[in-house]
């Protein structure tokens, strides 16, 4: 089948199996392999990307289904050569370890600031409830998340 997208700014047509994951798509053929994969089952958020603004594991998603779907990746997220915000903030509050669920966190975190721009803790939380790291503890990885949140809101 042939899908259509738009990806980190670029349109993409391919030919695809029907049952081509998006994530495979977007590592495989696209070479965006910052979209990891973890468990294969939606439970782990490594694979987490951007489809029209929102939030989605790529792993429980079709590149049929992505077909005429605007996606951004953890690539897509910096901008001519600076990063975005939350990619800033997870390097200045050492919310990142080994580095594997980091781009999954980023997306996950940056969607979430779009609807909740000023959450608590406890929202910061339950928001990465689908994303796990078995190395930072998430300490650090909330503060990066508040960082981010207080300078949108001007540093209140």
């Amino acid at each position: 089948m042939k899908v259509k997208m738009k990806v980190n700014g670029t349109m993409y047509e391919r030919d695809v199996e029907p049952r081509m994951l998006l994530v495979h798509f977007l590592r495989d053929e696209l070479g965006l392999t910052g979209t990891k994969i973890g468990c294969d089952t939606s439970q782990c958020g490594a694979c987490t990307i951007h489809m029209n603004g929102r939030a989605l594991k790529s792993c429980t998603c079709l590149a049929v289904q992505a077909d005429g779907a605007d996606i951004t990746t953890i690539e897509g997220m910096a901008q001519n050569g600076d990063l975005h915000p939350m990619q800033e903030s997870f390097w200045e509050n050492h919310g990142l370890q080994c580095g594997y669920c980091t781009p999954g966190m980023i997306m996950t975190t940056t969607a979430f600031l779009k609807d909740h721009p000023n959450p608590t803790e406890a929202e910061i939380r339950h928001s990465l409830e689908g994303n796990m790291c078995r190395c930072t503890g998430y300490h650090n990885i909330v503060k990066a998340v508040k960082a981010v949140a207080a300078a949108n809101a001007g540093g209140d």
